[in-house]
């Protein structure tokens, strides 16, 4: 990963771009990472990712509710519960 500072990206923003679509570059900032710019490829695959991981959890922690007996009513009565 390459890694610029934030005054360079900011003055080679047009190779910042160029570089993003190659591999994610870091952005420091007083030698800190700050940012990290990835191709809106990347960024897409990475959210799907994620929301694709998401939906598995969600479904495995339904199953699990389900064998252990929660029903729709007594989700509702959980949920409404404000003790």
């Amino acid at each position: 990963m390459q890694t610029l500072t934030a005054n360079d990206a900011k003055t080679r923003f047009g190779e910042l771009l160029d570089m993003a679509q190659r591999e994610p570059v870091q952005v420091t900032r007083r030698d800190r990472v700050v940012g990290v710019l990835v191709s809106a490829r990347d960024y897409e695959a990475m959210r799907a990712f994620y929301a694709d991981r998401l939906r598995q959890t969600v479904q495995q922690t339904a199953a699990g509710a389900r064998a252990a007996g929660l029903t729709e009513q007594g989700l509702a009565e959980l949920l409404a519960d404000e003790s």
